[in-house]
């Protein structure tokens, strides 16, 4: 609650950073706001505007592509701890969608979350012929869709994450 959504000038999510931050960019001119948490004001001595939640920075700013890790833990998350085929949470494991004895790589589009039983299902053979079908999306999350993925994000943030 006490962190800000900050977009680009195009609503694309740039980048998180504290009230304090948030609300100089806002004070100064630099930033607008676009959400705001109705239920708390801020209560100044000659004004009194609700709490910003999101704001865009009215000039916009270049930014290097932030590239996620490909690692055990992302792949899960991203595919909502849950098996890909069945849907199960327990036993999870990664699969690779085409096997790695027939080229399969280990790359964002190739692993999925698959519990051990669908895993030892499929063997060495690609879900169509293992006649599985899959519930998902394998491909490279950005920065702010993980961020999404947390349990904790802030709902007024949630349509500006997922664009």
């Amino acid at each position: 609650m006490n962190n800000i959504l900050v977009l680009n000038a195009d609503f694309v999510p740039l980048s998180v950073t504290s009230f304090k931050k948030g609300f100089k960019l806002t004070y100064k001119g630099k930033a607008e706001v676009v959400e705001s948490v109705k239920d708390d004001i801020i209560f100044a001595s000659n004004f009194s505007i609700p709490r910003p939640s999101v704001i865009r920075l009215l000039r916009y700013v270049v930014y290097p592509y932030r590239k996620i890790t490909l690692t055990r833990q992302n792949v899960f998350k991203r595919d909502g701890n849950a098996c890909v085929y069945c849907g199960s949470k327990k036993d999870l494991t990664l699969d690779h969608v085409i096997p790695k004895s027939r080229g399969g790589r280990d790359s964002w589009e190739n692993l999925v979350t698959c519990c051990s039983k669908c895993n030892s299902k499929k063997a060495d053979k690609t879900p169509k012929e293992a006649e599985m079908e899959w519930h998902g999306i394998a491909n490279v999350p950005n920065h702010f869709a993980m961020l999404g993925m947390n349990k904790n994000v802030n709902e007024t943030w949630k349509p500006y994450i997922f664009m």
